[in-house]
């Protein structure tokens, strides 16, 4: 595993084509490798592995000419624990050695297109270096999120000492594919009111939830059921790329959802559970019985009180229509943002380019000084007021005030007035969870439903996860928590569909965040609530550093800008079960060896 940390030698790469003899009409390899002149490589991955640019799984046989081969590399060339991403004519894959064997699979995270190449290798699993999804090196296969699809693999064999890559020229190109997933055998009448899976929600937990029953076998009906206007969207991009709309953002289209037998109801608002006649009841009046229910509603804006609530051009980002109009309006215009969460100072990152000027009004001193810590949260307020954005801190809104309905004025409680076009609340969440009230479910003080290691509820059969729940974390003793990360909402969705099927399963991951501004992004793994301490390698002035959050005497969390793979190297050994003392890290930072962790492979304890 120590080679993974090693710099690999500088090797000419040289590309050597070869044609196959004759063009059949059918490819004769099997999965295995078998009836096949390749029968000596090693093939980790069947070709249905393969993908076509809708992640849907390739035929099994293909024509000779779909493949392309080629020598990559001399044996020699890669040590254990090391990748090296290869060009094979007609695109890239990521060669790996480990063990003493080789492998090759697709070359980008098919979730952001992180280059795997610069990611962690360990233990039979790649971790991309953006935001920690792992991928088995075998078969491609999703191990951890986020994201929803696998890596294509290729067959790998050694011939004369030269390391040669048979490919489908498809599987380069997409760089993904969907894992196979089984069709709804089930006799459905769209207009039944009954669904064996009723899911409520569209996001990740919802939606990694349908695609994992269905990826293991679940053969009956499930409908989904959600709010919003789109087919599930990627929504942490909404406050980053405020000019996208709900096509680019999306996630899987109403074709791929029907095409997996996932019903997906539009604008459907639940309002009502009856867990003794397992029914929901939606706004518009349908009712629906289930014999599971997977409840994923998220969270909404946390109310504020002000005067003015009926003033225009106020908004909580919400929906792609809400970040268009947050864009448009701002142009050459006067932008407040209303909060420091992730979500609000990624807006006014934004809009910086967009808008006349850009303030940000929060009501403590520093933004991100709970989550990051007061040394790295004065770090990014100075980059934000290097672009230009004024901050309020220590303040809040008193009142809105409009001209003709339309927001003109923001007045603190301080006494100071903003002039303002349009305005941005980010002040933080509280859990979907109002209709739950007189269902019987079980939630906490704040709304929070509580849920069991298997994402189980207090009610049988019905099932929670993602931002509006807590659940027991292992690396807390179980302590109930709410993480309310895009990717522990993926972990959740997961869990819950192997718990309905009888395959109950515990929730085993780091938690991973991030965060983008200004070009530059904030990296983070971990659970750092309640942290004592922070320890920073690195340069903060730069925004080159790496912040290492501490409770007693162990590592919890970490965070980075300009620095990777370091948060997901960590995040590895977290996952592993292994703890990093405190002493050590503090021990390299008087070393200035920065983001070092190489003595973690070794000396990591149990």
């Amino acid at each position: 595993m120590g080679g993974c940390f090693s710099k690999p030698k500088p090797v000419e790469v040289k590309v050597e084509l070869s044609l196959l003899e004759k063009e059949k009409e059918v490819d004769g390899l099997s999965p295995n490798g078998k009836a096949s002149p390749f029968a000596d490589c090693r093939p980790n991955g069947a070709l249905g592995h393969g993908s076509d640019d809708d992640s849907t799984p390739l035929p099994l046989y293909h024509k000779p000419r779909d493949y392309v081969e080629a020598s990559v590399c001399h044996v020699k060339d890669l040590e254990n624990g090391q990748m090296r991403e290869v060009d094979l004519g007609s695109g890239r894959a990521l060669l790996i050695k480990e063990h003493g064997e080789f492998s090759a699979m697709g070359h980008k995270c098919p979730h952001y297109g992180a280059p795997l190449v610069k990611g962690v290798l360990s233990k039979g699993h790649v971790r991309c270096p953006w935001h920690g999804a792992c991928f088995n090196i075998a078969t491609g296969d999703i191990e951890d999120f986020p994201g929803l699809d696998s890596l294509p693999t290729f067959q790998v064999r050694v011939e004369k000492d030269k390391v040669i890559i048979r490919a489908n020229k498809q599987a380069l190109q997409s760089q993904k594919r969907s894992k196979p997933m089984a069709r709804c055998s089930a006799v459905i009448n769209s207009s039944t009111g009954f669904s064996h899976v009723l899911i409520i929600g569209s996001g990740p937990a919802a939606l990694v939830c349908a695609e994992t029953l269905r990826q293991e076998g679940f053969t009956d009906r499930i409908v989904m059921c959600t709010m919003d206007r789109h087919p599930p969207y990627d929504r942490p991009k909404l406050s980053k790329s405020l000019d996208s709309t709900a096509e680019q953002l999306r996630l899987r289209s109403m074709d791929f959802l029907q095409d997996h037998d996932i019903e997906l109801l539009t604008e459907k608002e639940a309002v009502a559970i009856d867990v003794k006649t397992r029914s929901v009841t939606f706004e518009d009046g349908l009712r629906m019985e289930y014999s599971k229910l997977f409840i994923a509603t998220g969270s909404k804006p946390k109310p504020m009180n002000y005067k003015g609530t009926d003033v225009r051009n106020v908004f909580h980002l919400r929906t792609p229509e809400d970040a268009n109009s947050i864009a448009r309006l701002a142009n050459n215009k006067n932008a407040v943002i209303v909060g420091t969460s992730f979500v609000g100072m990624e807006v006014a990152a934004a809009l910086t380019d967009k808008a006349h000027s850009v303030s940000v009004i929060g009501i403590e001193s520093l933004p991100f000084k709970k989550a990051l810590g007061e040394k790295v949260g004065k770090a990014i307020m100075k980059l934000f007021e290097a672009n230009r954005v004024k901050f309020y801190m220590l303040n809040e809104v008193s009142e809105m005030i409009g001209h003709h309905g339309q927001l003109k004025e923001v007045v603190l409680k301080s006494g100071k007035v903003l002039r303002a076009d349009v305005c941005v609340i980010g002040a933080g969440s509280v859990p979907a969870t109002g209709f739950l009230k007189q269902s019987g479910i079980h939630m906490d003080s704040k709304g929070f439903i509580t849920v069991n290691k298997t994402m189980q509820t207090n009610v049988d059969g019905v099932f929670a996860g993602g931002d509006m729940v807590t659940f027991p974390f292992p690396p807390r003793n179980n302590k109930k928590v709410n993480i309310p990360h895009w990717q522990m909402a993926h972990v959740h969705g997961r869990v819950a569909a192997l718990s309905m099927m009888g395959r109950a399963t515990e929730i085993k991951t780091v938690p991973y965040f991030w965060s983008a501004m200004f070009g530059k992004t904030i990296r983070y793994a971990g659970y750092g609530d309640g942290f004592d301490d922070v320890i920073i390698q690195g340069d903060l002035d730069e925004l080159r550093f790496v912040a290492f959050y501490t409770r007693s005497e162990e590592v919890v969390a970490v965070a980075s800008m300009n620095y990777d793979p370091i948060v997901s190297r960590v995040a590895e050994v977290l996952g592993s079960g292994k703890t990093i003392k405190k002493r050590d890290v503090e021990m390299l930072a008087r070393l200035g060896k920065t983001g070092d962790i190489s003595w973690l492979i070794d000396k990591g304890s149990q």
